[in-house]
């Protein structure tokens, strides 16, 4: 029975072996982004020492793309590098200041939330993590931290792709091999949108399925109980209901 789930189970995963050939390794490349572009929610500080009213004021990009200054008015931010969003607060300010140099005024980030990747299934934490270039497959387990019903051998490494016609990228990573063994093979750099999947195993796949049938029913019985007790009503041996003897 155990072989038949997990041939059915292996079954699920789509992940072809030569896929790791769309991702970079540590030992190739440094980082894995180009260039940032800046989008809601990343916070950045400008730097202008000959404009004192916006030297060092910090500002948080808004869900419409938009930084906002006192005297300048409102800059579009999304969608730019931090120097192509130096040139637009540039060309505002030179209406109202003198500004010399090749580069007056600095746009530096001083926190990156826009960008991340996902680790899900049966770990510890969940959720999207902050992506910062230089993650790995093997660190971002780690920080995530399989729990007990997690199938390490299995864990499925995913790019997706937003194009119908091109299929996402996905590979097996043997998270055991990995780290027990230092096996790096498969310890790749992750990109920003990129999907770690811990499955579970055969075990805890088929206790999930259990719970997902078991939970609405213990519901149910939870609510029927919960509205004998208000209504001051109990169950009869005999198959009917009788009254909740008054308090002393």
């Amino acid at each position: 029975m155990s072989g038949i789930l997990t041939i059915a189970l292996s079954g699920c995963f789509s992940s072809n072996p030569r896929n790791i050939a769309a991702f970079v390794k540590p030992d190739k490349k440094n980082v894995t982004a180009d260039k940032y572009i800046l989008q809601p929610p990343d916070e950045v500080e400008i730097h202008c020492a000959r404009i004192p009213e916006l030297n060092m004021q910090r500002q948080r990009i808004r869900p419409d793309g938009m930084v906002s200054f006192e005297m300048l008015g409102e800059v579009q931010a999304a969608g730019k590098t931090p120097d192509e969003l130096a040139d637009a607060i540039k060309q505002k300010a030179s209406g109202l200041y003198v500004l010399v140099g090749e580069k007056p005024i600095e746009v530096r980030i001083m926190t990156f939330r826009s960008k991340v990747f996902y680790v899900l299934g049966q770990v510890e934490s969940p959720g999207p993590k902050i992506y910062s270039g230089r993650d790995t497959v093997l660190t971002a387990i780690a920080e995530a931290q399989l729990n007990p019903m997690a199938w390490p051998e299995r864990i499925q490494v995913i790019r997706p792709s937003e194009n119908r016609d091109v299929k996402p990228k996905v590979f097996e990573a043997n998270f055991d091999k990995m780290s027990a063994h230092g096996e790096l093979y498969h310890n790749v750099l992750l990109q920003e949108g990129d999907i770690i999947y811990v499955p579970p195993t055969v075990l805890a796949w088929i206790g999930l399925k259990v719970e997902e049938v078991i939970r609405p029913i213990a519901r149910a019985f939870s609510g029927v109980g919960t509205v004998q007790y208000a209504t001051g009503t109990q169950p009869d041996v005999g198959g009917g209901t009788a009254s909740r003897p008054p308090a002393q």
